[in-house]
């Protein structure tokens, strides 16, 4: 990264940038799970753009572009945190971490008291990620999806 990337709230302006990263980014979940019609992928634009007109979510911006993503909702005290997509090129450098915490602090704001998250079982490096940041595992489905939460006061 040449400079230090500015993390700010999402918008639905951001759609086309963080598709293209969405896509990207889970490109590597789809050839681990052998799945490539999933949602991450198969979203559209206009599904996306209207997702963000009202979402906790935030991005960095390194150097003018997007190169990381995540969105958030609430749910009554419960934080409800998604798709955190990081650009290829740009993965290993931390960015992760910083949209975790912009976007539970964002969620504290908005008044949820705790977060909660998913990932697939053979996604190794997001549960190292997620348990790194203080989640801890609070469910595992019978297809395999692991439920992380955290407590946000």
């Amino acid at each position: 990264m040449s400079s230090s990337p500015r993390i700010r709230p999402i918008t639905p302006d951001d759609a086309g940038e963080v598709l293209t990263i969405q896509r990207a980014a889970f490109a590597s979940e789809a050839l681990i799970y052998g799945d490539p019609d999933m949602p991450p992928l198969t979203q559209t634009l206009e599904e996306l753009r209207a997702e963000l007109v009202e979402n906790l979510g935030c991005v960095a911006v390194a150097d003018h572009r997007i190169v990381g993503a995540v969105r958030a909702r609430r749910d009554g005290d419960l934080l409800l945190i998604g798709r955190l997509a990081i650009a290829p090129d740009q993965q290993g450098e931390g960015l992760g971490t910083l949209l975790l915490g912009a976007v539970e602090e964002r969620g504290r704001e908005a008044g949820a008291t705790e977060a909660e998250l998913f990932t697939g079982g053979l996604s190794e490096a997001n549960q190292r990620l997620y348990e790194r940041e203080g989640y801890h595992r609070s469910e595992e489905t019978a297809d395999g999806e692991i439920f992380y939460r955290k407590s946000l006061v």
